[in-house]
């Protein structure tokens, strides 16, 4: 399942490699274990970070791309916050008010959080949005160049998506793409931008967090 989310594999792939160790097993196997697996993976991923984010957690960087679901181009909302870490993402077939609000919420009910800056693109949706959903006092900054940052970010995902070459159904695209960025976040071992982490630490620190996600899996 770690496999699954963390690298550019395709399901068959998986079953490929693991029939060379001797374990069998389908490709519609391997997304059975999605469907079961990454909902309960996710969920205590994001209660574990809820209400953990400081004061640099509090000012947040909201975008939206774009991936292919049954032939159509979806949006992705997606923010993360000042040191890189993410808020949320959320997938919509329709980039408008009634998403961004729906993203707004989502983001509020995962972090625990109401942050005190937002910085968006110049999307028209997007102050009428902040201010019903967070509060008239979040500060909101309309600058595409002081997200690049976020535009740099979502190369993780649409790399990891790109050998899957778009999603069949609109659920399985939402529920992956959730369970990608919250593992990805979790094995993150930077807790800011630019921080210097030795070789050893890293290798520490994906141990003891990789560990865990395997722990709530097997939980599961």
């Amino acid at each position: 399942m770690l496999w699954r989310l963390r690298y550019r594999l395709t399901l068959r792939d998986l079953a490929e490699m693991f029939l060379i160790r001797g374990l069998v097993f389908s490709h519609e196997a391997v997304r059975e274990w999605e469907a079961k697996l990454a909902p309960a993976l996710t969920d205590e991923i994001r209660r574990r970070r809820h209400g953990k984010g400081g004061a640099r957690g509090r000012q947040w960087h909201v975008d939206e791309t774009y991936i292919k679901v049954r032939g159509r181009w979806a949006y992705l909302y997606r923010a993360i916050d000042r040191n890189g870490h993410l808020v949320d993402t959320m997938l919509s077939e329709h980039r408008d008010m009634e998403a961004a609000k729906a993203f707004f919420r989502s983001a509020k009910s995962a972090t625990g959080l109401i942050p005190a800056r937002v910085t968006t693109d110049g999307h028209g949706s997007y102050p009428r949005a902040i201010r019903s959903t967070l509060g008239r006092h979040v500060e909101h900054r309309n600058s595409a160049y002081k997200n690049n940052r976020l535009e740099q970010d979502h190369r993780g995902l649409k790399g990891r998506i790109r050998c899957m070459r778009g999603f069949k159904n609109f659920s399985s695209a939402q529920r992956f793409c959730r369970s990608h960025d919250e593992l990805r976040n979790h094995l993150r071992v930077r807790s800011r931008h630019c921080q210097y982490v030795s070789a050893s630490r890293q290798r520490l620190l994906q141990l003891r967090r990789t560990a865990a996600a395997l722990a709530i899996l097997q939980a599961a």
